[in-house]
């Protein structure tokens, strides 16, 4: 048994699905294995509207596993995202996954890989 800010969790995998779990949470850290600003992020994940980005983004750093620099240009704001020392860790288990779903789409006739993946 795990506790987090007073939240209990039954086992470890349950502790690290609080981290990555959700439909997005995953996919945007492979994207920031190589930092990146909002806008790159963005245009790489069409599919998934700006208020969800944010939301992941904002729990990812609080959860400390990303990190959020601003760059004090005019105009406009620039800002990164990229991993922290923390978030790193997850680099291995990230790119399992990837590499598990690369073999479960290869087993499925109906599905195609299109270009323009991260992996």
């Amino acid at each position: 048994m795990y506790r987090i800010d007073n939240k209990e969790f039954p086992c470890s995998t349950s502790l690290t699905m609080k981290y990555i779990g959700g439909k997005w949470k995953a996919v945007i850290l492979m994207h920031l294995i190589k930092a990146k600003r909002y806008n790159q992020l963005r245009k790489q994940l069409p599919m998934v509207t700006e208020r969800t980005i944010s939301l992941q983004l904002k729990e990812l750093e609080e959860d400390g596993l990303i990190s959020r620099t601003v760059y004090a240009e005019k105009p406009p704001l620039k800002v990164e995202y990229a991993l922290t020392e923390f978030g790193r860790t997850l680099i291995p288990l990230l790119t399992s996954i990837a590499a598990w779903g690369k073999k479960a789409a290869s087993r499925q006739e109906r599905v195609v890989e299109l270009p323009d993946n991260i992996n």
